[in-house]
């Protein structure tokens, strides 16, 4: 219940720094927490590039229906959820390793952080990509 209610406020402070407001606000900050809980859910079992995969298809999808229902852009409720995912420690820890001379730790850091990094943009572009292919299916079906 803490993490979802953290991970709620995190992109409710997003929002508000991306000028959201109303209606919008409150969807991006439930995205948010719903996104944050799966991740933080899938974290131990699966590891940070699965959970991360999945809460940003998840974040997608719940971005994608919202933007339908409240008429707006789906980026508008897709971005401020998504940052309290992005993985800033570990790319803090890369640098620092980088800074110190630690090249193999650094690298090791690197990977990770590229792959979660990478994990993220998989899990938005496969949504992305669902939702122009059923948006065309859909349009070719009904007359």
């Amino acid at each position: 219940m803490f993490i979802a209610l953290m991970n709620f406020l995190a992109s409710l402070g997003f929002g508000i720094m991306f000028d959201l407001r109303g209606k919008k606000l409150i969807a991006a900050s439930v995205n948010g927490m719903l996104g944050g809980t799966l991740y933080n859910i899938l974290l131990s079992p699966y590891g940070s590039t699965v959970a991360l995969l999945c809460a940003s298809m998840a974040i997608s999808v719940f971005a994608a229906v919202m933007a339908r229902i409240l008429k707006c852009p789906t980026t508008i409720l897709l971005i401020s959820p998504l940052v309290p995912l992005v993985p800033g420690g570990m790319m803090y820890y890369t640098v620092l390793d980088f800074i110190s001379g630690d090249m193999s730790l650094a690298l090791q850091d690197a990977i990770r952080t590229f792959t979660d990094v990478g994990a993220i943009v998989i899990g938005i572009v496969i949504v992305s990509g669902l939702e122009v292919v059923m948006r065309k299916i859909i349009k070719r079906t009904s007359f």
